[in-house]
């Protein structure tokens, strides 16, 4: 069955270190999924999920702008960062591990999600929903976001990233 973001329930997010001590936080605000869900075996089931990589959103517009810019995300040049499931492993009590390719600017890495999934649930209107929280940490360096300023004790920017999906999911119209 074929099943989509219900964008009211659902939140990407990243953070990074600054200066090493504290830690920034940013969401994404215009995405897309198409999910092929296997409501008796989550295993079969596949995503691409599909971020408009300008919508990307910290609070700051300065610090969003520098984002957006060829330093990071390049939007002009790579407005898109894209997720392919290729397999999701159960490990039990509703815990998987999902790997797939995560594209940014052009650059393609195989990324491990540890997630939860749970239901399907049926709301109060007579319809069915999935939940799913995913986190993953990748190196930003790995697809070409190198960008940095070197300080005396590190560098302003982590390397690390933790990327986090909180997702409701209604079956496709």
């Amino acid at each position: 069955m074929t099943w989509q973001l219900d964008p009211t329930h659902t939140r990407i997010e990243f953070s990074a270190r600054h200066m090493l001590v504290s830690r920034v936080r940013g969401v994404f605000d215009s995405y897309q999924l198409e999910a092929k869900i296997d409501e008796s075996d989550l295993s079969k089931s596949s995503a691409t999920l599909t971020i408009d990589a300008a919508s990307v959103d910290t609070g700051v517009e300065d610090r969003d702008a520098h984002l957006k810019s060829g330093d990071f995300f390049d939007v002009e040049n790579h407005p898109k960062i894209v997720f392919e499931t290729k397999r999701i492993e159960p490990k039990g009590d509703g815990e998987y591990r999902v790997v797939g390719n995560l594209t940014i600017r052009d650059e393609t890495r195989e990324v491990e999600f540890k997630g939860e999934a749970h239901g399907p649930a049926e709301d109060p209107w007579g319809g069915k929903r999935i939940a799913l929280t995913a986190e993953a940490q990748v190196n930003r360096k790995d697809f070409g976001l190198t960008w940095n300023v070197p300080l005396a004790e590190g560098a302003l920017v982590s390397d690390k990233v933790t990327l986090s999906i909180e997702a409701e999911l209604v079956p496709a119209a």
